[in-house]
């Protein structure tokens, strides 16, 4: 499913027009995406946690020549389900 499909579904089940349903689910996107360039974490109870996680710099290897390289420290976003979203999968 991609972010269409997930548009078109929820328009189908809420019988709200498929542009107001595509709003609301890109400002869910964008605030989602500023609380982690903030650092903050996001938890909605029952479906999961939404965090920036800091990644230590470290060495790698260029594929392609082997050599050595530097790879600085950075963030990266995690996802970890919770409640009910973690028993459905199961």
């Amino acid at each position: 499913m991609n972010k269409n499909d997930l548009i078109g579904a929820v328009a189908t089940q809420t019988d709200y027009a498929k542009k107001d349903v595509a709003a609301v689910v890109e400002e869910v996107f964008a605030q989602i995406t500023q609380a982690l360039v903030n650092r903050e974490k996001v938890s909605i109870v029952g479906f999961g946690d939404f965090e920036a996680r800091k990644r230590k710099a470290r060495t790698g290897r260029n594929p392609q020549t082997g050599e050595p390289v530097e790879i600085a420290e950075k963030y990266a976003p995690a996802f970890k389900a919770k409640g009910k979203l973690k028993d459905a999968v199961q």
